[in-house]
C-alpha cells in the first residue's frame, strides 16, 4: 500500500468494520503506528528537516508556555504524517513556514498584540508559496488546517475574555476537525479537508478577535486574570 491515502482507507475500513471495539481501536492505533514509523523512514530527509526546524523551535520555546511541550507534540504529529507527502520525499518550504505557524504559542511574541495578525500573514504566505512552486500535498492542506485550528483555539482561549465568544470560536474551529475525524471512522475511508465555507464562520471570528486584541490588549489581561 504505497500510497498513503489509500494505505488510511484501508485501515480506517478495518476499524469500521471492528466497530469501533476496543480490540479493533488497539489494532487500528498499532497498525497505524507501524505505517507511520514506516513512511518517516522511507523520507529520511524529510524526517531529518522536519527535526532540524523543531529543534529550532524547541530552543526558542525554552521557558515559556506551552512552550517545548507544543514544540514537541507537533513534530510527533507531523512525523506520523509524512506518508501525506506522497511522493516527495522532502518538506517544502510552504510546509515549514505552515509548521512554524503551528507553533507560534511556544515562540517569542506568541503574545504580542501582533501575533494575531502575523498568522494570518503566515497562512497566507505558504499558500503562495505552495501554488508558485507547485508543491501542493496531502500533507501540507492538512497541516494547514490543523495548524489554524490549533492556533486559533489557543489565541482565543488565551486573549478573549468574553466567554461566549471563546465558546464560539473554538466551537468554529474544533467542529470541523472533529466530524472530519467522525465521519472518516464512520465511512472507514478518509475525507477531504473542511470546504472553505464550513470555515468562513471561524475566518470572521479570528478577525473580529485578533482585531480585539490589537487594539484592545488589556483585554488579555482581563483573560489571564479571569
Amino acid at each position: 500500500m504505497s500510497d498513503s491515502r489509500a494505505a488510511t482507507d484501508a485501515l480506517l475500513s478495518e476499524l469500521r468494520e471492528g466497530t469501533m471495539a476496543p480490540r479493533a481501536v488497539v489494532r487500528f492505533l498499532a497498525h497505524a503506528a507501524r505505517r507511520s514509523l514506516a513512511q518517516a523512514a522511507r523520507r529520511p530527509r524529510a524526517l531529518a528537516e522536519l527535526t532540524a526546524l523543531h529543534a529550532a523551535l524547541y530552543v526558542a520555546a525554552r521557558g515559556r508556555r506551552p512552550g517545548r511541550g507544543w514544540v514537541t507534540a507537533s513534530w510527533a504529529l507531523a512525523a506520523a504524517h509524512l506518508g501525506l507527502l506522497e511522493h516527495r520525499t522532502r518538506l517544502s518550504a510552504a510546509d515549514l513556514l505552515t509548521l512554524t505557524r503551528a507553533n507560534l504559542p511556544a515562540l517569542p511574541g506568541g503574545n504580542s498584540r501582533a501575533s494575531g495578525m502575523v498568522a494570518p500573514g503566515l497562512d497566507i504566505a505558504d499558500g503562495h508559496l505552495a501554488r508558485r512552486q507547485g508543491t501542493a500535498s496531502p500533507f501540507g492542506q492538512y497541516a494547514d488546517t490543523f495548524a489554524d485550528a490549533a492556533f486559533w483555539t489557543w489565541f482565543t482561549l488565551r486573549h478573549e475574555p468574553s466567554r461566549p465568544a471563546r465558546a464560539a470560536a473554538a466551537a468554529a474551529w474544533l467542529l470541523p476537525v472533529a466530524t472530519l475525524t467522525t465521519a472518516a471512522i464512520r465511512r472507514g475511508r478518509m475525507t477531504d479537508p473542511p470546504h472553505p465555507v464550513l470555515l468562513r464562520p471561524a475566518a470572521a471570528l479570528q478577525v473580529v478577535i485578533a482585531l480585539r486584541h490589537l487594539t484592545h490588549p488589556q483585554t488579555a489581561v482581563r483573560c489571564r486574570r479571569a
